[in-house]
């Protein structure tokens, strides 16, 4: 496989029949009965082809919305900030988005920096939303089955600008990038190109310290039982894993944070919850990247600068 990255189980619930992985550019699935630990049989190609450009963001994520209905696949944008996107007239753009979705980039960037979606079977082609960079990871809230993205914003706007951030997706929502970011704050190297979309951009929900590099999420299940399980307020809150700064004079990230939410919706806001990776301003020893919940109840997070999965369990009050 080239570059895997995304593993989602389908049909959802309890018994799937497939495991599908997201890779480079192409969208794969296996035969799987739940318990086996090894491929049943050779892969089976379900989306060819994502893209058409190589370029910068080679993660792809992928989630199926809660009926089981439509596979979604993050495909990260081909560069910073589109730096070599032509030029179209209003009325190429006009006819453009009508295809791709509002806010869609196109040239090297045409189907990047969105989450598509598909038909389990990788027919019906279409695209869910535009405008986010690098959504890094997807997750599924247990509770109203929002679909929610990690995402990686901007790069060269200086150590605070702009902030990644943590959001829920919305069916057509347009999320500023490569125009805009937050809101309507217009990126200086795109000034004026776009006036006709600074109203029509969806602020996310949670913003991130910048350059923090959120990788995979999860919410941590409502009607977890084992024995490792952690507290009830814990139940239905998102566990984010920071990948850490690279471009920042100061570090940030290098953590496993906590979004609070209340009845699925997000109240603001987060809390360090994994932390100790970070040895000085030269040093770190863990980067985490993946997150999940065991069946125990204990929290699993894989981070690629030792190579390690951790394991977080709940022994109790102290």
């Amino acid at each position: 496989m080239d570059v895997p990255f995304g593993i989602a189980f389908y049909p959802p619930g309890p018994n799937p029949a497939w495991v599908y992985v997201g890779t480079l550019n192409a969208v794969l699935r296996f035969p799987y009965k739940p318990g086996e630990l090894h491929a049943a049989g050779r892969p089976e190609v379900v989306v060819p082809r994502l893209t058409t450009t190589s370029g910068n963001h080679v993660t792809r994520d992928v989630q199926f919305t809660p009926d089981g209905k439509r596979l979604l696949v993050s495909v990260g944008s081909a560069s910073n900030v589109a730096q070599s996107m032509p030029r179209l007239s209003t009325a190429q753009i006009k006819e453009w988005e009508t295809q791709h979705g509002l806010g869609a980039a196109w040239g090297s960037e045409t189907n990047r920096a969105d989450i598509l979606a598909f038909d389990p079977d990788g027919s019906n082609g279409t695209v869910f939303a535009t405008g986010i960079r690098n959504c890094v990871g997807m997750a599924v809230q247990p509770i109203n089955g929002d679909i929610w993205c990690a995402t990686n914003e901007r790069d060269e706007m200086g150590d605070n600008l702009p902030p990644d951030y943590v959001t829920r997706v919305r069916p057509g929502a347009f999320y500023g990038w490569p125009w805009y970011y937050i809101g309507r704050h217009e990126d200086q190297r795109h000034r004026n190109e776009r006036p006709d979309l600074a109203s029509k951009v969806t602020t996310p929900d949670v913003l991130i310290q910048p350059h923090s590099a959120p990788l995979q999420m999860t919410f941590y299940p409502q009607s977890q039982t084992g024995p490792a399980t952690f507290p009830p307020d814990y139940r239905g809150d998102a566990f984010v894993a920071l990948h850490g700064s690279w471009n920042r004079a100061q570090r940030t990230g290098y953590k496993v944070i906590r979004i609070h939410l209340k009845n699925g919706q997000p109240v603001g806001g987060y809390e360090d919850f994994l932390t100790g990776f970070v040895l000085n301003d030269e040093a770190v020893w863990g980067r985490p990247v993946g997150v999940t919940t065991a069946h125990d109840g204990a929290l699993l997070v894989t981070e690629d600068g030792n190579n390690t999965i951790w394991r977080i369990a709940y022994a109790g009050a102290k």
